[in-house]
Formats: C-alpha cells, sequence, structure tokens
C-alpha cells in the first residue's frame, strides 16, 4: 500500500508540475509568432512564481493541507490550473491576460507541490528524507517535461501548452488512487499562530534560512539555463541549432537533478539531512561559477558543467521541507512547510524576473556565477543548524 500511494503520487506530481516552465520552454517559439517585451517574457515566467506565493501563503495561513483531506486539496487544484493554463491556447503571446493566467496557475500549484509533500510525509518518519526526495524528485521531472514536450512539438508551441495542460488535469483524478499514510496527522481547528513557528523555533528558522539560500540559485537556473545555453552555443553554431540544443541541455540538466533527489534522499536518512545540503549547495555554487567562466566555451564543456548543475541544484530542496517537517508538530508539519515554499518562491520571484534583465546589462557569465551566492549564504545556515545537535 505504502509502495503503490508513493509511486502514485509521484505520477501525479509529475504531471501537475509540467505546468511550471511551460512558459520558458515554448519562449523562443513564441517570439516567432509575436514580439514580446523583455519584462512581459520574464513575467510569463516569474508570474508563475508570484501566482505561488499568494496561493501558498492563503493555504499556509488557512491550514488546508493540515485541515482537509490533502488528496481533495491536490486534485481541485490541478484540473483548475491545467484548465487555466490552457487559456494560453486562445490569448495572444504575452498578453496581460496570459500573464495573468500563468499567475493563476501558480496560485493553484500551491495545492499540489507541498500538499502533496504533506501526503508523502505521512507516510514514513525514520525514512522521511528518501519519500520527500522521491516527492522532490517527481517535482523535478514535472519541471523539465515542458522541455521534452517543446522538443517533441517542434516549433509549434501549442502542442507543449496543450500536452502540460492535460497533464495536470489527469493528475488531479490520479491522486484520488493515493492512500494516506499511518503518520497522516488533522489539525484539529484553524489556527493561524501556526505560522509564528518559523520563527520561535530556531531549528525552522534555520531550515528556512537554508532554503532560501537554496532557492535564490534554484529557479533562476531552472527557468532561463535554455536561454542562457542557447546563447552559450550560438557563439559556436547557428542559432537554430544553439536552441534546439539548449531545449535538449534543460531537460537532461534538470531531470538528471529530478532522479538525484531520490539518492539524495536516501543518503540524508544515513549521514543527516542538513550533512546532505551542505555537500549538494557547495557542489551546485561551484558548478554555478564554473558555467559562468566556461560560457561561450566548447559546447562540450558547457553541457556537462550545467548537467552537472542541474544534477546538484535540486536534491538538497526535498531535506530542507524535511528538516522542517522533523522539528514540527506532526498537525502543523503541512502549514509550515507550505510557508516556507512561500518564502522561498517570493525570493525566486525577484530572481526569474532579474535574472534575463541583469543578463541583458551584465552578460550571461557574471549573473550566473552569482548564483553561487544562495548557496554560500545556505551552507552558513545549515552549519548553524547542524552544531545544535
Amino acid at each position: 500500500m505504502k509502495l503503490r500511494s508513493i509511486v502514485l503520487l509521484m505520477v501525479a506530481e509529475v504531471a501537475a508540475l509540467s505546468l511550471w516552465f511551460v512558459s520558458a520552454a515554448i519562449l523562443p517559439d513564441m517570439l516567432r509568432d509575436a514580439e514580446i517585451s523583455p519584462f512581459r517574457q520574464a513575467a510569463l515566467s516569474s508570474g508563475v512564481q508570484a501566482g505561488f506565493v499568494i496561493g501558498a501563503l492563503v493555504s499556509a495561513v488557512l491550514g488546508l493541507a493540515d485541515r482537509f483531506d490533502p488528496r481533495r486539496v491536490f486534485a481541485a487544484s490541478a484540473i483548475a490550473a491545467g484548465l487555466i493554463n490552457a487559456a494560453l491556447l486562445v490569448v495572444e503571446p504575452g498578453h496581460v491576460i496570459a500573464i495573468g493566467a500563468r499567475i493563476a496557475t501558480g496560485a493553484l500549484m500551491a495545492g499540489t507541490y507541498p500538499v502533496g509533500m504533506k501526503i508523502a510525509v505521512g507516510w514514513g518518519q525514520k525514512d522521511r528524507g528518501f519519500l520527500v526526495g522521491a516527492l522532490v524528485g517527481a517535482l523535478t521531472l514535472g519541471s523539465a517535461a515542458p522541455h521534452l514536450f517543446a522538443l517533441a512539438g517542434g516549433s509549434d508551441w501549442r502542442l507543449t501548452v496543450a500536452a502540460a495542460s492535460l497533464a495536470s488535469v489527469l493528475s488531479g483524478l490520479l491522486v484520488f488512487a493515493v492512500k494516506l499514510g499511518p503518520h497522516h496527522a488533522i489539525a484539529a481547528r484553524f489556527d493561524p499562530k501556526v505560522i509564528t513557528s518559523a520563527w520561535t523555533n530556531r531549528r525552522v528558522r534555520l531550515a528556512y534560512a537554508g532554503y532560501l539560500g537554496h532557492m535564490w540559485e534554484l529557479y533562476a537556473m531552472w527557468a532561463w539555463i535554455a536561454a542562457a545555453t542557447a546563447a552559450s552555443y550560438s557563439l559556436s553554431v547557428p542559432l537554430a541549432d544553439a536552441e534546439w540544443l539548449s531545449k535538449l541541455t534543460a531537460f537532461i540538466a534538470i531531470g538528471a537533478g529530478g532522479l538525484a533527489c531520490a539518492f539524495a534522499g536516501l543518503a540524508a536518512d544515513r549521514i543527516g539531512k542538513a550533512e546532505v545540503t551542505i555537500i549538494a549547495m557547495a557542489l551546485s555554487g561551484t558548478s554555478a561559477i564554473a558555467a559562468g567562466l566556461t560560457f561561450g566555451g566548447p559546447i562540450w564543456l558547457t553541457f556537462v558543467i550545467v548537467v552537472i548543475w542541474g544534477i546538484t541544484v535540486v536534491p538538497d530542496s526535498a531535506q530542507f521541507s524535511a528538516l522542517v517537517a522533523d522539528a514540527s508538530p506532526p498537525d502543523q508539519a503541512g502549514s509550515l512547510m507550505t510557508f516556507q515554499t512561500a518564502l522561498g518562491f517570493a525570493l525566486t520571484f525577484a530572481t526569474v524576473q532579474a535574472t534575463p534583465i541583469l543578463a541583458s546589462t551584465f552578460g550571461w557569465p557574471i549573473v550566473l556565477a552569482a548564483l553561487a551566492l544562495g548557496p554560500a549564504f545556505g551552507i552558513v545556515a545549515m552549519l548553524r543548524l547542524r552544531a545544535m545537535g
């Protein structure tokens, strides 16, 4: 029952999260159909982040993941998100309505990712690092999926939008086949004061700090690595070839990170969750700097570095959530993990929006290397948490 439920939950998560980077995956093809200002290009991606923050804050304050059947919350959110994302098929590319649809999609996705973690942690305690790691791995594969859809759909970006929208709707139906685990706990009443634990509980506070350092880097890398590698590759090959190869690079890099999450979870259950986050952030920060230093160099070298970056940039994400779950009462874990993601994605709204603007001003090499500042901050927080014993 446990294995079946976790596997089904992972499949549902992959399908639901395929909505996330639709805009980034199809942007080069959309620009052939319409002129979109740099600000609106960024807004199509960062709008999802902004919407997610709004949705996650509402969910955390209202305690939705802790007060209601999380499967129903997940299903309603995934189905509505898929339907709203499909609006991209009928509105002008880059139009304010399209941006609004992406914001609404992000808000609804707050009912899938953190709610899925609430379901996962209900299935175990000693293996919680692996369970949450597997789920974040599914999230990562889902985030990579639009790049695969874009490769399969060629230059017709509408096929990518339709595929991701349909996948999300189907995920909302699939989640009803998932069972709740023996450690699942329901909050007896609505208590917005639960959120204050984010500051009064030092373990939770340090886990949040580490997560913020991690998120400084993660979504900026995911959202813009295709654009960055396309710019790098185009210095060596024709633009059309560079764009195709950049899509493949983004899919492999992000997808490889998803596969690494489960292995990181197993390691976390053996050597410690904080230890895994420190190792992952050290490697991903180094990769960010290397990506900046080798920008415009041999294609094979850029590809290898970016894939290593993709492998190391995400496995620690699950462990920050697991650390919060470990430090929280069971009936508060869902709200505190949701609030954690809200803060993290509030930060990513700024980084995702600013990345292409800064790249046009200072160049991709400097911007890529600057993403290493987040992991450096996160490592300090995790060293302090580990020192608590």
